[in-house]
């Protein structure tokens, strides 16, 4: 289902999806630049806004939803809304908060200001015992820097009081990356919450995914970062008809009352079989994070096609995994499909279902296309959202999918 479409070369794309876990029919996305569209009855009919903050609004849209009937919509920053151009531009990531399902928006409060450092690659989760927000992303020292003396972070910042005011950024990563944005880089950090209020965070680097914790709700970290698994040629990847494409984790934790109580999931895309046979894999953890499953390949097709751009969610009503991404099994060239996997057994198999009716081709790769798709869950519900192109024009879909009504013979 076609939720907008675009008007010019330049979004809609990177779309975000949240539910409202008191009204799982509720849901809002946000995409680039600043667009907002609002459902109330589970996906059928949208509404569509536009976002404007105090500091801007510059792309990296991250839609959440806390159990206080509260939507924030994290983005970039442009005080000036002058992009490149603009001195400000990434200067902080901002949080804006609605207490209306979406019909009005607050101002917009600061994270991470750090005078010249630049702030990208931002994403956020809640504690649903409280209600407490993190939020994790890359500082450089100076985006796009070939200084060996500039740097590239991972940072982590908490919100006790629903997005008001934020702590001071803590440094959660041992090994420094570089400020090229490529797989030398730091990137992909997006945190998660334990059954018990533990903060989990994976990132990629160097060819090799790392992971953090907290057990004091991010006042303190581990003193050496875990590895998770081998990222073979990186999280900076070619996909033909693209100008780029990342592969960069997403990690969620088990916080239903299922078996599997706990367990930490890692999600990401690699080409370790070859540069045209990128895969969607997962590794999961039962300890903590301490130490983590070999890779478990989530796409079930045969050897030899592309699935990129992944990303996972789990259903805290039940435990269950749900993956969205790019598919060009059934394909030739760029023409590209979008398949949905779910896992009901902990992540042990999975099931893929095709959620296009026909394939779009990527024919054009000096349009933006975003750096990701997203999806959510809740309650049966499940949202998956992405990006479509045809010639230059972008738009943003999504399917209206409840768990009950997937097919135990779903591949295709």
């Amino acid at each position: 289902m076609k939720i907008h479409e675009g008007k010019r070369d330049y979004g809609p794309c990177e779309p975000s999806v949240a539910v409202n876990p008191n009204k799982p029919t509720q849901v809002v996305v946000g995409s680039v630049l600043n667009d907002i569209f609002v459902s109330d009855d589970a996906g059928k009919t949208w509404s569509t806004d536009t976002l404007s903050s105090r500091y801007g609004v510059w792309g990296d849209p991250c839609l959440l939803a806390d159990y206080d009937n509260h939507f924030y919509y994290f983005h970039l920053s442009s005080t000036g809304n002058q992009g490149r151009e603009s001195e400000d531009w990434l200067e902080r990531i901002v949080c804006q908060r609605s207490d209306d399902g979406s019909r009005s928006w607050s101002r917009g409060t600061s994270i991470g200001y750090h005078g010249t450092h630049d702030q990208d690659k931002e994403w956020a989760t809640v504690n649903p015992q409280n209600n407490h927000l993190y939020i994790s992303w890359t500082e450089f020292d100076k985006y796009g820097s070939r200084d060996p003396r500039d740097s590239s972070f991972i940072l982590l910042s908490k919100s006790t009081n629903q997005g008001r005011t934020w702590s001071k950024p803590k440094r959660i990563n041992q090994k420094a990356g570089n400020c090229l944005d490529d797989d030398r880089t730091v990137e992909g950090a997006v945190p998660t919450v334990g059954p018990e209020g533990q903060v989990y965070v994976a990132w990629a680097y160097n060819d090799t995914l790392y992971f953090d914790r907290s057990t004091d709700e991010g006042k303190t970290w581990l003193a050496q970062d875990i590895v998770v698994a081998d990222q073979p040629r990186g999280w900076s990847q070619t996909i033909d008809g693209m100008d780029r494409c990342n592969g960069m984790p997403v990690t969620v934790c088990d916080i239903s009352n299922s078996p599997h109580r706990g367990t930490i999931y890692v999600n990401w895309t690699d080409q370790r079989n070859g540069r045209d046979d990128t895969d969607v894999w997962i590794s999961k953890s039962n300890d903590s994070g301490t130490t983590w499953s070999e890779p478990i390949r989530v796409n079930d097709d045969e050897a030899g096609h592309q699935q990129f751009l992944t990303w996972m969610a789990l259903d805290p009503t039940t435990g269950y995994l749900y993956v969205v991404f790019y598919d060009r099994r059934n394909t030739k060239g760029k023409d590209t499909d979008v398949y949905l996997a779910y896992s009901t057994d902990g992540g042990e198999n999975f099931t893929n279902l095709k959620l296009t009716d026909q394939p779009f081709t990527l024919n054009d790769a000096s349009v933006f296309f975003g750096d990701y798709n997203n999806i959510a869950a809740y309650g049966g519900h499940i949202y998956p959202v992405w990006t479509q192109q045809k010639g230059k024009k972008l738009s943003v879909w999504t399917a209206l999918i409840r768990h009950k009504d997937l097919s135990l013979n779903s591949s295709q």
